[in-house]
């Protein structure tokens, strides 16, 4: 049965990086009717946050991303999950001790008492030698009394994963194929660190095997230490998980997507307003390409088309513009209804409508939600766009093109025309006011005006420029009185 974890540490906002590696996981989880594990790995005390075990869980079930087993939510708090626990990392250091006194006793890892400085100094004079640096092996060969005296005078330690000399390690990667390296070309890695905590790389292989992983689906940075942790396996004796290694998810300049160049975190999009449908569809694009030309996925479609065999090697740009496209695609889908329930936090925030608004005017925040539903990609862009159509200290263009349409001999007909209809209009809503452009354009056959003759000097004469949404729409929004308003000062 297939087994796959997400495996984060709690050190901030959840990074749309981080997401993807989930919705993979998540993906080939469903497909293959397996389990999907969330566990927490905290291993390292100096980066954990506050709050953030509740941001990365809110950031999966916002998105659909929902963990079978590990940390979940229950009655809206986190907590533990499954016959597998604990699954936060800190809670199972008896059992990483357990382990680490295996590999001590047999000679496959050893204490090191090395100090800070002098692990500095040797690396400095390895880079000056054009070497990569690394451990230099000095505690690798102490005697077993020299060990005892340094433990027994109390000197700080470390323990390290011995690592067999000039030893080809070889594994197969979904994505990046067979893969070999030596092992003289590795460092000995430290396993438990001083302060009694496993690293990263000891803990995770003792977590994966217990927890019974089956693949390892994770970002690309982790593929320099899979040797190490392959060879941890076989110290073990313990049966292989298959490796899938993803590309990394670059900014426009192709490097590695970065909080200076914008938003990262999944916390960020969701409070600008885009669909959390939409952006699981996007990272899910993001260095995987389904077969055919599909673009907008369910989730559940997703599920059904996911297969690790077409993850690219390549990093993938994260290309803003095309996630705001996608995004408005989604909006598009949306009923009036829950279009104004998602744009009114925010025009409510710009102070564009009030609480009362929202009770008493529900009808026109229905006709905005079908104005702007075609104007914008995402929720945040809904108050500066209503601004521009509301705002009634508008100049009117000076565009050339502009001027020669105002200055037609149809226009003061036009004009009259329009104004005798709306004042006299009985009901107001956006049919009522094609109604009356077809009546006008019924009437004055003989004066052509029809067409750019008839729409574009309305629409100037109400807003003041010549291309907008739908200009019966925005007479609907604005209002009969208002329409008279701006009319009258034109």
């Amino acid at each position: 049965m297939v087994r796959v974890r997400f495996a984060p540490s709690p050190t901030g906002n959840v990074h749309v990086g981080s997401l993807r590696t989930a919705l993979y996981n998540y993906l080939f989880a469903k497909k293959n009717n397996g389990t999907f594990l969330l566990r927490l790995e905290d291993t390292d005390r100096t980066r954990y946050e506050e709050g953030s075990v509740e941001n990365l869980l809110s950031a999966l079930y916002t998105t659909g991303v929902i963990p079978d087993e590990g940390l979940v939510l229950e009655d809206g708090k986190p907590a533990q999950h499954g016959e597998y626990g604990p699954y936060i990392q800190s809670e199972r250091l008896a059992i990483y001790n357990q382990y680490i006194e295996k590999l001590l006793e047999e000679g496959k890892a050893y204490y090191c008492f090395c100090s800070k400085e002098r692990l500095e100094k040797v690396r400095e004079e390895q880079k000056a030698r054009g070497e990569t640096p690394r451990y230099d092996g000095h505690c690798r060969n102490l005697s077993p009394e020299e060990v005892k005296a340094k433990l027994d005078a109390g000197e700080p330690y470390v323990i390290r994963l011995r690592l067999p000399e000039n030893r080809m390690i070889a594994f197969d990667d979904t994505v990046r194929g067979r893969i070999e390296i030596n092992t003289d070309d590795l460092d000995d890695q430290v396993l438990i660190k001083a302060d009694g905590f496993p690293t990263y790389h000891f803990a995770v292989v003792i977590d994966d095997h217990l927890m019974g992983i089956t693949h390892i689906i994770r970002g690309e940075e982790w593929l320099p230490s899979t040797p190490k942790h392959v060879y941890l396996y076989e110290c073990f004796g313990w049966e292989q998980p298959q490796y899938v290694h993803l590309p990394n998810i670059l900014n426009q300049d192709h490097k590695k997507l970065s909080k200076r160049q914008g938003d990262v975190a999944v916390g960020d999009f969701l409070a600008k307003g885009y669909l959390p449908e939409a952006l699981v569809n996007f990272l899910a694009l993001l260095g995987w390409s389904p077969e055919g030309d599909q673009e907008i996925f369910t989730l559940e479609e997703l599920v059904q088309a996911f297969d690790p065999e077409r993850v690219n090697k390549s990093g993938a740009v994260f290309d803003r513009d095309k996630l705001n496209w996608m995004n408005g695609q989604y909006l598009k889908q949306l009923s009036d209804e829950d279009f104004a329930a998602g744009m009114i936090p925010f025009l409510k925030k710009d102070g564009l409508i009030t609480e009362a608004d929202c009770e008493e005017r529900k009808d026109w925040l229905l006709k905005v939600a079908g104005l702007l539903k075609e104007r914008i990609e995402y929720f945040a862009q809904a108050p500066d766009e209503l601004s521009s159509i509301l705002n009634t200290d508008f100049e009117m263009t000076d565009d050339a093109e502009a001027k020669e349409i105002l200055a037609a001999d149809t226009v003061p007909v036009l004009y009259q025309a329009l104004v005798e209809k709306i004042r006299t209009a009985d009901g107001w809503d956006a049919q009522a006011a094609q109604q009356i452009i077809k009546s006008i354009q019924k009437e004055h056959k003989a004066e052509k005006i029809k067409g750019k003759a008839l729409y574009m000097p309305i629409r100037l004469m109400l807003t003041g420029v010549m291309h907008g949404p739908d200009l019966a729409l925005i007479m609907d929004v604005l209002g009969k009185d208002e329409c008279l308003k701006r009319l009258e000062r034109f």
